[in-house]
Formats: C-alpha cells, structure tokens, sequence
C-alpha cells in the first residue's frame, strides 16, 4: 500500500501586492529628501516625479522606475528613494513585497 505525500500549499502571493500611495505613506518609516538639481534650479524647473517601486519583504526599496517626470528632477528622485525605509507589509503574518506609486514634488524656493 503506497504512502501518500501530500505536498504543502503553494504561496498565495508570488507577485508584489498593490498598495496606494497613502498607505504606503504612512509605512514610510526612513526617508532621504531629494537632493534639487543646481542645473534645474538655474533652469528655474519644477514639478513632479512619478516613480513606481516594488518594497521588498525587509522594508527597503527593491526595485524603482521612472513613470513619468523630467529626467533631471527624475534622477534625483531615484538617487533619494532608492534611500527610503518602510514597516514591512505583513499577510497573514508573513512578510510580503509591496508594488507602490510614489510622487516626488519639486517645488522651486521651497528647499
């Protein structure tokens, strides 16, 4: 009579869980401001960043690209949030990574 083995449940979530932006937010436990270009600040440049970034199971920033934004303020940005720290996100109490948007803001006379 053959034993049967059963074999354990596969992960539910293989790929990143989706997140907005404001809950990803308030995870947000380290953050490094951007640094404004010189060169956009003599070109008088402002406006936003759009980034999309996969958190990884210990908090920090996995993987990030540019949506759309100036490619000097954009790289910038990625040389600030690349930085960044969050709570890690938990299911069902195992660590998960997390797909996120995140908007960085250059506002000119503000820094």
């Amino acid at each position: 009579m053959p034993i049967e083995v059963k074999k354990p449940d596969p992960p539910l979530h293989k790929s990143p869980l989706h997140r907005g932006a404001g809950v990803m937010a308030a995870a947000l436990i380290y953050k490094v401001q951007p640094q404004y270009p010189a060169i956009a600040r003599t070109m008088h440049l402002a406006g936003a960043v759009y980034l999309r970034a996969i958190i990884a199971t210990d908090g920090t920033v996995r993987q990030l690209e540019v949506i759309s934004g100036n490619q000097i303020l954009a790289n910038a940005a990625l040389q600030a949030v690349r930085q960044w720290r969050y709570q890690p996100t938990r299911l069902n109490g195992e660590p998960v990574e997390v797909e996120t948007l995140i908007t960085v803001n250059f506002i000119l006379n503000q820094q």
